[in-house]
């Protein structure tokens, strides 16, 4: 009885969080996105729809009970039989794309035939896993911020949902003057790329500003959308990261995030920190055989292709991006915009000899990545809400101290002297 009425609890919390994401994501008509929107209404991601799916099979999950169901064993083997699905899953994938990439292939359906079979077979296959496996790992999460204190009466509020997906991805628009995100749209997930540097081209000429678009690993809308990977480290860390979105956007920093560039990476940086942490704690008690998580967002957007010469000293990405940012904001600032976009392209020239795939470098960019400075060096360059957002987590007695305290904040200038 007590666990019928908890999942009638989790089912109304959870509709009413729907209905206020919903609403708090849909674009007002002034808001900055909607000059670009002119030129991307007919490929943004349907999140409503989304949402609304996602949420039905998590329901569907916590009818039958999921995971209580399963003993511990075996909800470890769920969980490994759902990382080698979607391995396989994403090298078929792959494959496939090399088929419809290749002009020498004619018959692209006929030489796909056999791939696309074995797909649908490994996808049916994982659409009946991968709700158990999920809501395993949103369990074990989710009693770990138990007892980190950042639950009520021993559960997460929001409820810790996500669903991995392929991911929209992101439009980014910044001026050209300076480094702000002024836009963020989210675009269909299988837009190709001549169509992205098109997009980018009309945007930048008919609007005059600098735009990219981008992947991502993750959207904190609810249930959270996590990409899919066989890295369960950061499958953990990318599922708290998300969570923490939805935990502060029903506080005073979440819901200011998009008003100033400062509380945008206040936001970012809490959640990049606390999401490490908590799926670090995560691993260690639930899969102590894996090694602490190392995998770097970096990696989500260039990975490095060719290995340095061994007797050439390892290329340092961080390090070359803080140097690189820190450069364009002085140019910038002189107003030398046309030196510093040619700077910036030349420096891109750098990171792809060195094996990173930046198909652009510009201050859509930056503003996009220099949001995420839970690190000292990185794309934020020398902006000085990384530090601070770092400094208060150093001074917190524990994370929960630290997540509550910086949630309830709405300005930077409050960050500040909250910093001793």
């Amino acid at each position: 009885m007590t666990q019928r009425i908890l999942r009638g609890i989790e089912i109304a919390i959870t509709l009413v969080i729907l209905a206020f994401v919903a609403t708090y994501s849909a674009p007002a008509l002034n808001d900055k996105n909607e000059k670009a929107r002119a030129y991307t209404r007919n490929i943004e991601f349907n999140f409503i729809t989304w949402m609304s799916n996602a949420a039905a099979l998590k329901m569907q999950s916590a009818s039958v009970g999921a995971p209580y169901i399963f003993d511990h064993e075996t909800q470890r083997k769920i969980v490994v039989e759902y990382l080698r699905g979607t391995q396989s899953i994403l090298e078929k994938e792959y494959y496939l794309e090399q088929i419809y990439a290749d002009p020498n292939i004619a018959d692209k359906e006929s030489a796909s035939k056999e791939i696309r079979a074995e797909l649908e077979k490994l996808q049916a296959r994982q659409d009946q896993i991968a709700p158990f496996a999920e809501s395993i790992l949103q369990d074990e999460i989710s009693a770990v911020l138990a007892e980190l204190g950042l639950a009520a009466a021993g559960q997460p509020v929001p409820n810790v949902w996500y669903h991995a997906t392929p991911l929209p991805m992101a439009l980014i628009i910044s001026p050209r003057d300076h480094i702000e995100e002024t836009g963020n749209i989210s675009l269909q997930t299988n837009l190709a790329i001549d169509r992205q540097v098109a997009l980018e081209s009309r945007i930048d000429k008919n609007l005059d500003v600098s735009s990219l678009v981008t992947q991502i690993g993750g959207v904190g809308v609810y249930p959270t959308m996590v990409e899919r990977t066989t890295n369960l480290n950061w499958t953990l860390n990318t599922v708290a990261h998300e969570w923490l979105h939805n935990y502060l956007t029903m506080r005073p920093l979440g819901l200011l995030y998009g008003e100033t560039p400062q509380l945008r990476t206040m936001n970012e940086t809490t959640a990049s920190i606390a999401g490490d942490e908590i799926g670090a704690l995560v691993v260690e008690r639930f899969y102590p055989e894996l090694k602490p998580a190392t995998f770097s967002p970096i990696s989500l957007i260039a990975l490095p292709v060719n290995a340095p010469p061994p007797d050439t000293a390892p290329f340092d990405f961080r390090q070359a991006m803080h140097e690189t940012r820190v450069r364009a904001d002085a140019l910038l600032a002189e107003g030398k915009i046309e030196e510093a976009e040619a700077y910036m392209e030349s420096r891109r020239l750098v990171f792809l000899q060195n094996g990173y795939l930046l198909r652009k470098l510009n201050q859509a960019y930056f503003a996009f990545h220099g949001a995420y400075a839970d690190t000292p060096v990185g794309a934020a360059g020398e902006d000085p809400v990384g530090p601070a957002v770092r400094a208060l987590r150093a001074q917190s007695k524990s994370l929960a101290d630290f997540v509550n305290t910086i949630s309830w904040m709405t300005s930077f200038e409050q960050l500040q002297k909250a910093v001793k």
